[in-house]
């Protein structure tokens, strides 16, 4: 199996049990071996009193971006610290981009970017994530 089979069949196995993802309205479009990139249309269940994309929701996107770029390798794998940076706002009908990209993997630790953009390109957000692999595999490779 390559690298980004192997990418592939992980991402597929954790979407069906992603149900906070599925929820939130995100859509996985791009997955390789340490990078994800997942995508989320700005609805009005989105939006905070101040008529933007709350932060939460920015947040959870950049964090399932995380994970799916993290479990690319079907090592179990999970966060041990996450920090973003808010720079702009996310509006009412923004198509918002997660881009995942693995910076480092040493051991069984690992750092994760991702950067939130909008439709035109504008960057909203800058998340960086810690990773730990565990016991387990995502799915059975036997």
């Amino acid at each position: 199996m390559t690298p980004d089979e192997r990418a592939q069949k992980s991402a597929q196995k954790m979407w069906l049990q992603d149900h906070a993802s599925q929820w939130v309205g995100m859509e996985l479009v791009q997955i390789a071996e340490g990078e994800a990139v997942m995508e989320l249309t700005v609805k009005k269940h989105h939006c905070n009193g101040h008529g933007m994309c709350h932060g939460g929701v920015i947040f959870t996107l950049a964090d399932s971006a995380f994970a799916f770029a993290c479990n690319s390798r079907n090592q179990v794998t999970v966060a041990q610290h996450n920090s973003i940076t808010y720079i702009a706002s996310g509006r009412l009908g923004d198509r918002l981009r997660a881009t995942a990209t693995e910076i480092s993997l040493t051991g069984r630790s690992g750092i994760t970017d991702v950067q939130v953009t909008n439709q035109a390109g504008v960057l909203i957000a800058e998340f960086r994530g810690l990773s730990r692999s565990i016991k387990g595999t995502v799915f059975d490779e036997a």
